[in-house]
């Protein structure tokens, strides 16, 4: 009974003296995460979304944190797009909204593009730096191409859900505000990328196209 004691004692001492060490870690990647945040249009997301990878990984290169942005956007694009699938299941299923369903069925189209935009940019980005520098612009904009569209994807299926297709106010909420997150992590995601890129030129000595020509 008293080892037992003595253990749980000496457990919730060492628990104590390592929280202020947890604290100043957490707190010093969120002043991090704040710095490489605030060029992004949707700041609080950004630190929100990347904040649980750096606590774990430490404070993670422009390049990582421009993959962690990207993947999560992926996750979240293929998430929605599963949720969409569900809902037109639903409303096929449906005798009286039997063939009113276009605007989810264009919406699941246009989010599945974007999956595969989102996908094709992670792979691109990951090739930046491994086959010479005489590509990175070309890696470069493709990366900026896929996820613009992406962006404007979930753009154009946030404006069609709105305009037709979903009966339900409540239906219709939630898929807006999950095409919306889609769309601003797209967003977040441009802006990591755009810093990871102006790092990249100024550590590799690349010139801007525009000095370029």
């Amino acid at each position: 009974m008293t080892k037992n004691i003595l253990l749980s004692l000496l457990i919730i001492s060492l628990t104590i003296l390592e929280f202020p060490t947890i604290v100043e870690s957490r707190s010093r990647a969120r002043m991090y995460l704040e710095l490489q945040c605030r060029s992004a249009l949707y700041p609080d997301l950004c630190v929100q979304t990347l904040l649980p990878y750096v606590t774990k990984t430490g404070l993670p290169s422009s390049q990582l944190l421009a993959e962690i942005s990207l993947a999560s956007c992926l996750s979240k694009a293929r998430f929605t797009k599963a949720y969409l699938n569900m809902v037109a299941k639903k409303l096929n299923e449906t005798e009286v909204n039997l063939g009113n369903n276009q605007a989810i069925e264009e919406c699941i189209q246009q989010i599945n593009d974007g999956v595969n935009q989102i996908t094709q940019s992670f792979k691109e980005l990951q090739k930046i730096g491994k086959d010479g520098d005489e590509n990175f612009m070309w890696h470069e904009t493709n990366v900026q191409t896929w996820v613009s569209a992406a962006l404007t994807d979930a753009t154009t299926c946030i404006d069609g859900i709105l305009m037709g297709g979903i009966s339900s106010r409540r239906e219709q909420a939630m898929i807006k505000a999950r095409l919306l997150n889609v769309k601003q992590l797209a967003s977040n995601s441009l802006a990591m990328f755009s810093r990871f890129t102006m790092r990249y030129r100024a550590s590799r000595g690349i010139k801007n196209p525009q000095i370029l020509s």
